[in-house]
């Protein structure tokens, strides 16, 4: 089998196969950047109901100290340690310990 092509005719399958090219990679980008979103949003989501579960398990364990005991000492536990424990994320979360600043490998002081 004998195939004589064109200048013009390889030149538009030349320019045929690098549009598909072009088109595969940004569908691939488009991908990749739906799945990131869709990654980012999951993180959300997880995270929210992680919160929502151990609220729920702390204003349970207050509920039952409340209604079935009336010792004092009891009480006040249960109310400050969810407080010592939100103080203590909220304290790691807000403090600055390092400045993100770095050196470059030839700046050496």
């Amino acid at each position: 089998m004998n195939v004589n092509l064109t200048t013009s005719q390889m030149v538009v399958g030349a320019g045929g196969i690098l549009l598909l090219l072009m088109v595969w990679r940004s569908g691939a980008r488009r991908a990749h950047k739906a799945a990131e979103r869709a990654r980012d949003g999951a993180r959300v989501v997880s995270l929210a109901g992680r919160v929502l579960l151990m609220t729920a398990g702390l204003v349970g364990i207050q509920w039952l100290v409340f209604t079935h005991s009336t010792d004092t000492t009891l009480r006040l536990v249960a109310l400050a340690l969810p407080d010592l424990i939100a103080a203590y994320v909220l304290t790691r979360a807000l403090t600055v310990t390092d400045l993100g600043t770095r050196r470059s490998r030839g700046d050496r002081r």
